[in-house]
């Protein structure tokens, strides 16, 4: 691989506030699916939401902390 085909280096960082239940939903689905570490499953879980029509839009009238990942 060249240095041309390398994607760009990672400068930003982004910190994320999690509850155990939320922290515990995103660990297992990586294992379920093999990911090598939680930073990749994040991503990954991201690319899919970004990627997918099958989501209505989010409301827009709601505090941040109100947003879960799971119920």
């Amino acid at each position: 691989m060249t240095e041309n085909d390398r994607p760009p280096k990672r400068t930003e960082k982004l910190q994320l506030m999690l509850g155990p239940d939320e922290l515990q939903a995103i660990d297992d689905w990586r294992f379920e699916n093999r990911l090598p570490s939680r930073a990749a499953a994040i991503r990954e879980l991201i690319r899919r939401g970004l990627s997918s029509d099958e989501f209505s839009n989010p409301p827009d009238d709601v505090a941040s902390g109100d947003f879960r990942i799971v119920e």
